[in-house]
């Protein structure tokens, strides 16, 4: 092995060592910022009540009880419905628990497919010079139509419903996190080590995993933390619009839409919903912004 392959192997494993130990940095600076710890406690426990929503959750979803119709929090008539009922007589705590499921699961899911296609998009056009015109322009493209026209798009061709909401936050999701990646990529490309690992012989592959990929994600996961909370709001708002989860399913921006009509005799039935929504995206924000400055090196000093 010649002198520059030794020298870029201990190079690489300097960097490793190094990323674990900035993972430990980052979890240890959040927990000492009050909001921060507090959005991921938050974060934490709407994650856990989603996941285990069948145990948590009082009271089935989707059982009737007519009698306890818009019975409001605290009623003498509805005492075991901590949060009411809405207009079907439907405990509000147990659709709310059973609707972060479908709320967040779309919003993950969204971010991870169109965070992950976006991050291809932006890596491979920094480090191939011939793709970098026609996939930005792609992207271009792709940030001049509204993210609601995707979402009245994909409705019109595949019909309402979460498959097709998760496949319009999806391609919502793609441009925006392909310009931050490949404006990350850049200047990572401008480093020494990446010369190195080409004067050694380091095929596209390696050299796009090893030390582009993993030099970039810090600035990538950023984003699509961030990205997260705006999915779930779009999410919501399509879904409001009768795009997304169709009744009787429990999702927080559909459960908004079905209360609007009692706002005036009813308002938790639809302001429940809405303080979820108001809670997780600010959560999202909170934390992002906790990320950025954890992880930007230039914030650090």
């Amino acid at each position: 092995m010649t002198d520059a392959a030794l020298t870029l192997q201990s190079e690489a494993d300097r960097k490793a060592i190094a990323a674990l130990r900035r993972k430990n940095a980052v979890w240890r600076r959040i927990l000492r910022d009050p909001p921060a710890a507090v959005a991921a406690l938050f974060l934490l426990i709407v994650v856990l009540a989603a996941v285990f929503a069948p145990w948590v959750a009082p009271f089935d979803p989707y059982a009737n009880a007519m009698r306890l119709r818009l019975c409001p929090p605290g009623g003498e008539r509805c005492t075991a419905y901590l949060l009411g009922a809405d207009n079907q007589g439907r405990d509000m705590l147990s659709r709310i628990i059973f609707g972060l499921r479908a709320t967040l699961g779309m919003g993950v899911l969204a971010v991870a497919v169109g965070g992950g296609l976006g991050a291809l998009i932006g890596l491979s056009a920094a480090y191939f010079k011939r793709l970098d015109t026609p996939l930005m322009r792609l992207v271009d493209v792709l940030l001049s139509f509204p993210s609601i026209l995707f979402g009245l798009a994909i409705a019109a061709v595949m019909g309402t419903g979460l498959v097709s909401l998760v496949i319009a936050l999806s391609v919502a999701a793609i441009p925006s996190i392909a310009r931050i990646a490949r404006g990350a990529a850049q200047s990572i490309m401008q480093q020494e080590y990446m010369e190195a690992g080409r004067a050694v012989g380091l095929g596209d592959g390696a050299l796009l995993w090893r030390y582009l990929a993993l030099n970039c994600w810090p600035t990538i996961l950023i984003y699509m933390t961030l990205q997260l909370g705006q999915a779930i709001l779009l999410g919501a708002a399509l879904s409001f619009l009768g795009l997304g989860a169709q009744p009787p399913t429990a999702e927080l921006g559909s459960m908004a839409a079905d209360g609007r009509k009692f706002l005036q005799i009813a308002p938790w039935v639809s302001t429940l919903p809405c303080a979820a929504i108001f809670l997780i995206v600010l959560a999202f924000n909170v934390l992002g912004d906790a990320l950025r400055d954890a992880l930007d090196p230039k914030l650090r000093q």
